[in-house]
C-alpha cells in the first residue's frame, strides 16, 4: 500500500513515514555527511532505533507537537529525505528540521520541500512564527533557511550527537 501524499510540490511528495521507510532512513542517517549536520542523530543508528522513533510520531501528530514527513521523489518514488516541524508545547513555534540524501543536494529539493511544509503549517496550523537553525559548517542549510524567509537571531554552541561534541550553531526565525 502506498501512503497518501499530504503535501505536494512540483517534484516532491511529503507523506507520513511507515515501517517500510525504516531501512532507507537508517541507511541515510548512518552517512556521516548527514548525521554530522544533525543535533539529534547519533552515528550507527540501528533500524530498531529508527522504528522506535517512528512509533512516537502518531502521538506527536495527535498532540500537534510533531509533524514528520518522508520527502519522496515523484520521479523515482524513492526517499529523498525527511522534513519535520516539532515543538514541545502547542503554544510554541514549530522548529523546522530537515535532511536530504546526497543525490538530492544542490538541486533545490530541500527548499522545495521546506516551502511545501511552511505553507502547510501556515494554512493548517496557523503557524505565524517558525524557528530553525544550522551548524555553521553547513552553509548550504543556512542558504535554504534564508530562501524560506528565515533570518538569523542568535548563535551559540549546540551539542550534536552525530559529532559527539558541541558545534557552532546559528539560530534562525521566520515570522509571517
Amino acid at each position: 500500500m502506498t501512503e497518501a501524499i499530504e503535501i505536494e510540490t512540483q517534484r516532491l511528495g511529503l507523506r507520513r513515514l511507515s515501517p517500510r521507510d525504516a531501512g532507507p532512513v537508517t541507511e541515510a542517517v548512518n552517512d556521516p555527511r548527514i548525521y554530522r549536520m544533525l543535533a539529534s542523530v547519533a552515528p550507527a543508528q540501528s533500524k530498531a532505533e529508527t522504528l522506535a522513533w517512528f512509533a512516537t510520531h502518531d502521538t506527536a501528530r495527535q498532540n500537534d507537537t510533531g509533524h514528520i514527513f518522508a520527502v519522496v521523489s515523484k520521479e523515482t518514488g524513492g526517499l529523498a529525505g525527511l522534513i519535520s516541524a516539532n515543538r514541545k508545547h502547542t503554544g510554541d513555534p514549530f522548529n523546522i528540521g530537515y535532511w536530504m540524501t546526497p543525490p538530492f543536494w544542490g538541486k533545490g529539493y530541500c527548499t522545495e520541500a521546506g516551502t511545501g511544509l511552511v505553507n502547510w503549517l501556515e494554512n493548517t496550523r496557523a503557524a505565524a512564527a517558525l524557528v530553525s537553525g544550522y551548524f555553521s559548517d553547513n552553509p548550504a542549510s543556512g542558504k535554504v533557511l534564508r530562501k524560506l524567509g528565515f533570518l538569523p537571531c542568535g548563535r551559540s554552541p549546540m551539542f550534536s550527537k552525530g559529532r559527539g561534541a558541541p558545534a557552532d550553531h546559528i539560530m534562525m526565525a521566520r515570522i509571517a
